[in-house]
């Protein structure tokens, strides 16, 4: 098994990267599993910039069921121990999220990034204003800003750069502690995280099973989230 962090001092650096797995345990449906979204659509029918021009009812249709599907889920342990750790922890906090939910959100998260976009959001196709959108969308849609544009879904598709990279990136080249949970390592740039932070820099995967990068972590645990999480915020918090 392997060893738990060092001790890190309360002025530490913490970045946090969340994936698929932390909000599979609500029971938000991810991609990958045998009884994932892409069993019934493949990607290159609702994932990507050139099968929204294709066919935008269909992605529309595949984001709107999303969408409802969010009423039926609620955040839990690993989410609510992130919040705990963040507000509990004085060093620099930043918590990096792959999902599209509202989990981390609606667990209280305020030092966020959603960095493959939002699910309750939209953006205009005129002019590319975000706004709030927990209803349905389809063609008809229209900015309620400029009020003529059409509105598309605000997530990251395959072929579009995730957003944040900046900032991300400035994060990790100065964390005392990157910790990735729950995430796959198939999809770039944020499996190549773990190769972007400094040399003093401890690295600490958490999953169910080792990710696709995990050997280029110092540390790794198996397991559940909602068990793992709330221990390594005990620990550090402790």
């Amino acid at each position: 098994m392997s060893r738990p962090p060092p001790p890190l001092p309360r002025e530490a650096r913490l970045v946090i990267l969340t994936g698929a797995g932390i909000s599979a345990e609500s029971g938000v449906r991810t991609f990958r599993d045998g009884d994932g979204l892409w069993e019934r659509h493949r990607l290159e029918d609702v994932a990507t910039p050139e099968a929204f021009r294709r066919d935008p009812d269909l992605v529309h249709r595949f984001y709107n069921e999303r969408r409802r599907g969010l009423a039926t889920v609620e955040p839990n342990a690993a989410h609510r121990a992130l919040v705990q750790l963040e507000a509990a922890w004085p060093g620099e906090f930043l918590l990096v999220t792959q999902n599209v939910d509202d989990l981390h959100d609606r667990a209280g998260s305020r030092q966020l990034l959603h960095m493959h976009g939002e699910l309750l959001k939209g953006r205009c196709l005129g002019c590319r204003t975000v706004v709030d959108w927990p209803g349905d969308m389809d063609c008809d849609s229209r900015c309620p800003v400029c009020a003529t544009g059409a509105m598309r879904p605000h997530i990251v598709w395959f072929h579009e750069l995730p957003l944040g990279l900046d900032p991300i990136y400035e994060a990790l080249e100065r964390c005392d502690l990157f910790v990735a949970i729950g995430t796959s390592g198939h999809v770039h740039p944020a499996a190549g995280f773990v190769e972007a932070v400094g040399p003093r820099c401890r690295t600490l995967e958490l999953n169910l099973e080792p990710s696709r990068v995990a050997s280029a972590f110092q540390e790794a645990r198996s397991g559940r989230a909602t068990e793992l999480v709330p221990a390594l915020v005990a620990e550090l918090l402790g």
